[in-house]
């Protein structure tokens, strides 16, 4: 299986720079995961696709503002750090530009010594451990300092950093939103739980590796970035039950089912816990626990459009890309969604 055939040809034009005004209003695929048969509406219409006993899993990470600028001290020289992972004693895994400047040792400065840090050794795929330095609260310092790290084909700032989260978002750990949630409105969350569906959360803190290409052409030797997931006692309870009783499963993007495969067993038992998971999803992959998925249009050769082939099948997945290009379909992170079932 190559990485070239998950390409697709996507204009730039048709990546979304914005979220909409309304979260909700964004356009919405629904795709038979069987048949690949089509249809085309509005995101609100996940109502008529619910059913009474089902159960929505949404992923209630909280993006910090993870990019900080700052100046090394002994140069004055510009800095970017990207918060990756954290640590203890705060020490962080750190993308540094540029990085060939910030050799370990190195000191560095940000918000006129509000926050001050030192460059500790480099690991993995050239990132850095940093400890970093200051009086206070670190996420204080970091709300007032820091940016959201949006994707890179996001070409400008947001002008409220609110809109790179969900509606539901508390577990604060996130260098990336879990973009599939940011169409849910709280009314209509309300709206579902008010049809008897159930709402369930878990929590996958999203890395940067969901951008990073796939840079080998044989899929199965790709290697993917690890990231850590939560799952609640009585939430596994929850979605355990709604299986005993007939019921489906559904993740709210590809974080949730990411989550939900990854603690899920052998006989189809998802088990509480909070573990690092690096599960790679894609065609040939046997899913345990998911029902069905709602998710946004992902990039040409990347795990996610894998993930969600694994699921619906590659012909009927690209085929319903092909038609979310026709009928210009707003594409990424701030785009619209799909929903698989």
């Amino acid at each position: 299986m190559n990485t070239s055939d998950f390409y697709y040809d996507l204009p730039q034009e048709l990546i979304a720079q914005d979220p909409l005004e309304d979260r909700s209003s964004s356009r919405l695929m629904h795709l038979n995961r069987e048949t690949g048969e089509v249809s085309h509406g509005v995101f609100t219409d996940v109502l008529d696709e619910l059913k009474a006993g089902d159960t929505l899993v949404i992923n209630d990470t909280k993006v910090i503002p993870a990019r900080l600028y700052g100046k090394k001290e002994d140069t004055g020289a510009s800095v970017e750090v990207l918060l990756l992972k954290r640590g203890e004693n705060n020490v962080w895994e750190t993308l540094v530009r540029p990085g060939k400047k910030c050799r370990p040792g190195a000191r560095l400065t940000f918000g006129d010594g509000l926050l001050k840090a030192e460059v500790l050794e480099v690991v993995e795929d050239g990132n850095r451990l940093i400890r970093f330095e200051y009086e206070g609260i670190f996420e204080e310092i970091l709300d007032q300092l820091g940016e959201m790290p949006l994707p890179p084909y996001i070409t400008h700032k947001l002008k409220d950093k609110n809109r790179y989260q969900t509606v539901y978002a508390r577990a604060e750990g996130s260098a990336a939103a879990p973009t599939a949630g940011l169409h849910f409105t709280k009314e209509l969350l309300e709206q579902v739980k008010a049809k008897g569906v159930n709402i369930a959360h878990v929590t996958l803190h999203v890395g940067l590796g969901t951008f990073r290409p796939v840079k080998v052409e044989d899929v199965t030797q790709h290697h993917m970035h690890t990231e850590l997931y939560i799952v609640d006692e009585d939430q596994a309870e929850l979605i355990n039950q709604t299986k005993k009783n007939g019921g489906r499963v559904i993740a709210v993007g590809t974080t949730s089912c990411r989550t939900l495969e990854s603690a899920t067993d052998e006989n189809g038992v998802l088990h509480a816990g909070s573990k690092w998971t690096d599960i790679f999803i894609y065609p040939g992959y046997k899913f345990r626990m998911i029902d069905g998925l709602i998710t946004n249009f992902h990039l040409p050769e990347s795990t996610l459009v894998m993930l969600v082939s694994a699921f619906a099948g590659k012909e009927n997945v690209l085929g319903a890309y092909e038609q979310a290009v026709q009928e210009r379909y707003r594409f990424f992170s701030f785009g619209d969604a799909m929903i698989i079932l």
